[in-house]
């Protein structure tokens, strides 16, 4: 039975497929799903062998792979805590304008240090592909590093988010530490 089907951009292919198709066969198996996957169309079609929600998972997984994941950050979204979050920047630029490239320059930073700095703060990971911005972590981690993102592209300054950050990370480790008692 055909759970769904996912388009994911062309280029992003081959890194759903992996070397002789060892990280199809991973999503499979981490999935119990069977993929079908039209390169000409960029189209991965879901074929759910038993479990319904591994199906819904495995989507979430191949819709991170086609916003820029490496598989392996990509394989967090089957753990019960992780989940995926996009943010597309066209809602903040009008068409054809340079804002999109400048809230991605933002986003990066010299040598991707802001993006890194994000990842290190809340305990998360960032791609920034094409005009989306998506996050994976778990629920707690991905509001405080949507919320650094928002603030980003809302134009502070880094180090004004830098610091928000910065006072942040004591409550991200208490909420964790609280929800790890639940």
């Amino acid at each position: 039975m055909i759970a769904g089907t996912k388009r994911i951009p062309k280029d992003r292919i081959a890194a759903l497929i992996g070397r002789n198709g060892i990280t199809r066969r991973e999503i499979e198996e981490k999935g119990h799903v069977s993929l079908r996957v039209d390169s000409e169309e960029g189209e991965v079609s879901i074929i759910q062998k038993d479990d319904a929600l591994k199906a819904t998972l495995t989507a979430s997984v191949i819709q991170a792979i086609g916003r820029g994941f490496s598989p392996e950050k990509a394989f967090l979204l089957f753990e019960e805590d992780y989940t995926l979050y996009i943010i597309s920047l066209r809602e903040f630029a009008k068409p054809g304008s340079h804002r999109i490239g400048e809230i991605k320059g933002r986003l990066i930073g010299r040598n991707g240090r802001t993006r890194q700095i994000i990842e290190e703060m809340t305990l998360t990971h960032i791609s920034i592909y094409g005009d989306t911005v998506s996050i994976i972590g778990d629920y707690i981690s991905i509001e405080y590093g949507k919320e650094a993102v928002m603030r980003l592209i809302a134009g502070s300054k880094q180090r004004t988010v830098y610091q928000y950050l910065e006072k942040q990370v004591k409550n991200i480790k208490l909420k964790k530490l609280e929800e790890s008692f639940r």
